[in-house]
């Protein structure tokens, strides 16, 4: 007659398989750390044309309203060619960091107020990707931007934020509206409503 095992060594076994699991789950996750797509790169070299816009003051007239903004030349996460410059056309400029819980609130807003409104007509959406940080949380931008559902274009800036400076960037989220010449209609950075979104579309656009 076959031995039986005490009650005890079961349960012994069935702790020492649940933290293999875990171990392993823990492992091929990379804890709070996500894997981006093969060839994907956070972080690419922005070249700058022109002078940069200065620093958004904390209150007061915006210096940088009238003033063409510097085109900056550089690439998507992907490696596609990506320049955000006066082409003709009017634009929102979204710069947002992975890390930053402001931009993590506002993109999911944006998104699903895209979804059922259209900005108007030849304004384009783009996104500047900035302050890369991999130690730092919600890493990396790519998936995070993916995850979210954010389709507008996102230039990826350099690892020293070479994009962010040459916008004058005062802090995150932050939005610069361009009109159809290349100029600063308007800038606006922490968290803002989509009343306030749709109203700054409406004035590059002329409207």
């Amino acid at each position: 007659m076959p031995s039986k095992r005490p009650p005890w060594l079961w349960i012994g076994l069935a702790g020492v398989v649940l933290v293999a699991l875990i171990a392993a789950v823990v492992a091929s996750s990379g804890g709070s750390t996500a894997k981006a797509a093969p060839g994907v790169e956070e972080t690419r070299p922005v070249t700058v044309t022109g002078n940069p816009l200065p620093a958004l003051p904390d209150s007061g007239t915006d210096p940088a309203i009238g003033q063409v903004a510097p085109t900056l030349t550089g690439a998507t996460f992907d490696g596609t060619p990506l320049t955000i410059g006066n082409d003709g056309k009017a634009k929102l400029v979204l710069f947002v960091a992975h890390w930053c819980p402001h931009c993590q609130r506002e993109v999911p807003l944006l998104v699903t107020y895209l979804k059922s409104h259209t900005l108007p007509a030849g304004v384009e959406l783009l996104t500047v990707a900035t302050a890369t940080n991999a130690s730092q949380p919600n890493y990396p931008p790519s998936t995070w931007l993916q995850k979210a559902g954010w389709t507008a274009p996102v230039l990826a800036d350099s690892a020293d934020g070479t994009a962010a400076a040459a916008y004058g960037l005062p802090g995150f989220p932050y939005l610069v509206g361009l009109d159809a010449s290349g100029k600063v209609v308007g800038r606006i950075t922490g968290e803002f409503t989509t009343d306030t979104f749709a109203s700054l579309a409406q004035a590059v656009a002329g409207g």
